[in-house]
């Protein structure tokens, strides 16, 4: 018999708030981090999403001494920061951490490669800095990073490779990112619309988030979410665009699902991965479809938070889990007509509802696609 894992503590850093309540307030008021930035000399502004970067230096300097640290590692400490004060570090503590493109900023105007920009550097600079005992792991597989960093855990610790893991995820928005993403042309011109008839591409975010993941509860735990099942699946269908059938995502939740051993009909709620860009969205509709889910309540963070890449999977488990304690479903923002060929439940307002089984989906450049199914306990 497996042994069962759980998430009983969380934590996040986004433009909505340095904490899960104050996001989950502003979530609930309808609040988006979304706006007008001007980000790149010489550029207009676009719709992005962004942590106040004089916010994030002040909560920062609250909390720590040593500044030696780039903006994204200053996001990574706080995210984790309060998660290892509850928890113990011990030999047999894994350290996973999750991140698309890293200290990806480091590298402009260089000629010579800085050691910062080494995604294996970061994450040993983030666990030496708290003590983790273990070799880190870093997981950098497009935008299903933050959700494989949760399917990792489980597994290494149901192998009896480790006991427990703090997992955290992270990217910030930056020059590099916006060029590669206006390169596929994948960025909308207006506030991103998810899943609507008038989407036409991603808004941009940044965000870092935190878990912790055991097989060991005790009687302190405010919440316990087990993971039931994952699965991650390569459609191998292009660099940048989904597979039109939705093979790769079907699969993943197809296997989570086995795992897990729920139904289409268990699922209470799916936060889904949902960029508004034309083709995913498209892909989504079709995979959740053929999963026999397209009654299941859905909605995308997109509106909120923007595409914050390796974090978005991490961050919006965590939400998801809020909306599970809460009793409540959040509505997908900007959402109006359905622009997919086939329907979906998306929710649009805040409604009570039972939740005790979600399932997490994420895709990503490449053809990645991965799928996580969480029970309250």
């Amino acid at each position: 018999m497996k042994k069962e894992v759980y998430i009983t503590d969380y934590h996040c850093v986004t433009p909505l708030g340095f904490d899960v309540s104050s996001n989950w307030n502003a979530l609930l008021e309808g609040k988006s981090g979304v706006a007008l930035h001007k980000i790149i000399q010489n550029q207009e502004s676009f719709y992005v999403s962004v942590i106040d970067s004089e916010k994030l230096e002040t909560e920062f300097q609250k909390n720590f001494d040593n500044q030696d640290f780039t903006r994204l590692e200053k996001m990574f400490l706080l995210s984790l920061k309060p998660l290892v004060e509850r928890h113990n570090i011990t030999d047999e503590t894994a350290f996973i951490l999750s991140t698309t493109k890293g200290n990806i900023s480091l590298l402009k105007n260089q000629t010579t490669l800085p050691e910062g920009v080494f995604l294996s550097r970061l994450a040993q600079k983030i666990a030496d800095f708290f003590g983790f005992k273990s070799k880190p792991i870093v997981i950098s597989n497009a935008c299903v990073s933050g959700v494989m960093g949760i399917a990792v855990a489980k597994n290494m610790i149901q192998a009896g490779k480790y006991k427990d893991a703090f997992v955290i995820a992270g990217d910030e928005v930056s020059e590099f990112v916006i060029s590669g993403f206006n390169s596929f042309q994948a960025i909308g011109t207006e506030i991103c619309k998810p899943y609507d008839k008038s989407r036409d591409g991603i808004n941009l975010g940044e965000a870092a988030a935190a878990a912790y993941i055991t097989s060991e509860l005790n009687q302190n735990e405010k919440f316990s979410f087990k993971i039931l099942g994952d699965s991650a699946i390569n459609d191998a269908n292009h660099i940048s665009g989904p597979s039109r059938t939705g093979d790769g995502l079907f699969a993943s939740i197809q296997n989570a699902m086995t795992e897990a051993q729920v139904s289409a009909e268990k699922i209470d709620f799916i936060s889904a991965h949902g960029t508004a860009t034309i083709y995913n969205d498209e892909m989504e509709a079709v995979a959740f479809n053929r999963m026999k889910l397209q009654d299941v309540p859905l909605n995308s963070m997109k509106g909120y938070y923007g595409h914050c890449l390796g974090a978005s999977g991490l961050l919006e488990s965590i939400i998801s889990m809020e909306s599970a304690r809460n009793n409540t479903l959040i509505p997908s923002k900007n959402f109006e007509e359905t622009g997919t060929s086939q329907s979906l439940n998306i929710i649009k307002e805040n409604q009570p509802a039972e939740i005790r089984y979600i399932l997490k989906t994420a895709s990503g450049f490449g053809g990645c696609n991965a799928a996580i199914v969480l029970e309250k306990c």
